[in-house]
């Protein structure tokens, strides 16, 4: 290679050096998480998949091979809302109340299933055989630990009492069982016998609701097949749907459905829940529940 191509290669490699971006600068600011969110805000998260049904289909809820232990509905700040079971036509059947915040939520809960339905539960047949609350001696390692209930002689009755106070209390995560006196503990299976062949959960008695309203509860029918009407304040039909429970004909599955329904204004209705009977086609086991049709 001749001396004049020597100085050319190099004096383009200097110019090349001086262009290029020097390796050994800054990279900028290193990565950040990203703030703590504040009390109170949501965080987003992926949508889950819907649950509500079309009304031929089924949604599997979850297995009601063991009992649903909840927690108190949500309700306002400083409110807490309850589910107290009462008594109509000898089985068991839920309402709910709202009712301000108290440290001691279960012995707010026994002292209302204690003092009865309002006015508009007790004119839908419900009440309660519990002449006093009983008192709660402590909840350890999820059994709660209560009064005897009074004895009439009655084995019915009796039990009829303790499925009140063991439904009612095992709405509580910290509750799964109750010993009433020196008894053994017990829960939820010991009185599923005490349960009306259909259940509904959900609307409460007196609630509002809006189009399409969501109706879910248990149920032990036909095939499984539960069928769901809604009721204007004339008695006439305005939305029907069916579904099918999780387990049926000699087992209790739960079920879920979505109504819908029209109506010109709001106005007092009725959900009605029930078997279409295999023999003659008539409503059967029929569960209804009063509640103010949103227009």
């Amino acid at each position: 290679m001749s001396r004049r191509t020597v100085t050319v290669v190099a004096a383009v490699a200097l110019l090349a050096g001086g262009c290029a971006t020097d390796r050994s600068g800054s990279l900028g600011p290193a990565p950040t998480a990203p703030p703590p969110t504040s009390a109170g805000a949501r965080t987003p998260s992926p949508a889950a998949s819907p649950t509500t049904v079309a009304p031929s289909g089924a949604v599997p809820p979850p297995s009601p091979s063991a009992p649903a232990t909840t927690a108190p509905a949500a309700s306002r700040p400083g409110t807490v809302t309850l589910e107290l079971w009462y008594v109509r036509d000898g089985r068991i059947v839920p309402t709910r109340r709202t009712r301000p915040t108290t440290v001691a939520t279960s012995r707010l809960a026994l002292a209302e299933l204690a003092a009865g339905p309002t006015e508009a539960e007790a004119d839908t047949g419900l009440t309660t055989l519990l002449p006093a609350a009983p008192g709660i001696t402590r909840v350890a390692d999820g059994v709660a630990v209560v009064g005897a209930v009074p004895a009439d002689g009655d084995d019915r009755v009796e039990r009829l009492t303790e499925a009140q106070v063991v439904y009612t209390l095992t709405q509580f995560p910290t509750v799964r069982r109750v010993r009433f006196g020196t008894g053994p503990p017990v829960g939820r299976p010991e009185y599923a016998d005490l349960l009306p062949p259909i259940l509904v959960t959900a609307p409460t008695i007196g609630q509002r609701v809006t189009t399409p309203v969501v109706v879910t509860g248990t149920a032990d029918v036909f095939e499984a097949t539960v069928s769901v009407r809604v009721l204007d304040a004339a008695g006439r039909e305005v939305g029907t749907a069916f579904t099918t429970a999780t387990c049926g004909t000699g087992c209790r599955g739960a079920f879920r459905v979505t109504v819908g329904y029209r109506v010109g204004r709001e106005q007092v209705g009725t959900v009605e829940a029930y078997e279409v009977s295999p023999a003659d086609g008539s409503r059967t086991k029929v569960s209804a529940v009063p509640v103010l049709l949103a227009g």
